[in-house]
């Protein structure tokens, strides 16, 4: 895995760059989080497939968890991925709402997340 960092729009974004589910649980995840935080970033962005299958399960509680640190943090995450594939109407309702959080972004692109995060 490596993290790269740059600038976009006045956001300290930090990218990760791996294969494969990367976040299998929380402490994955304030792994990196506090690595960003530590070099300014401001903003997270993983792949839907970083993500361990259960964060998409949420009756497991990984996103639910994972989602609070960045609370904590006062970090943004960008997930970019094809959701089209969830069928689940409490998923679809959860990333709908995390949208709107603007704490959290479920979004296809990173095109499309600069242009929510304005």
């Amino acid at each position: 895995m490596t993290i790269s960092y740059q600038t976009e729009k006045e956001w300290e974004i930090a990218l990760v760059e791996a294969e494969g589910n990367i976040f299998r649980t929380v402490q994955d995840m304030l792994d990196v989080i506090g690595d960003c935080a530590w070099n300014g970033a401001e903003i997270l962005i993983v792949q839907e497939s970083h993500l361990a299958p259960e964060f998409f399960d949420l009756k497991s509680g990984l996103a639910g968890e994972i989602l609070q640190k960045f609370s904590n943090f006062r970090m943004k995450l960008g997930i970019i991925g094809d959701f089209s594939k969830y069928e689940s109407i409490s998923l679809r309702d959860f990333m709908r709402e995390s949208n709107r959080s603007g704490t959290i972004f479920f979004v296809s692109n990173f095109e499309e997340l600069l242009l929510k995060l304005n």
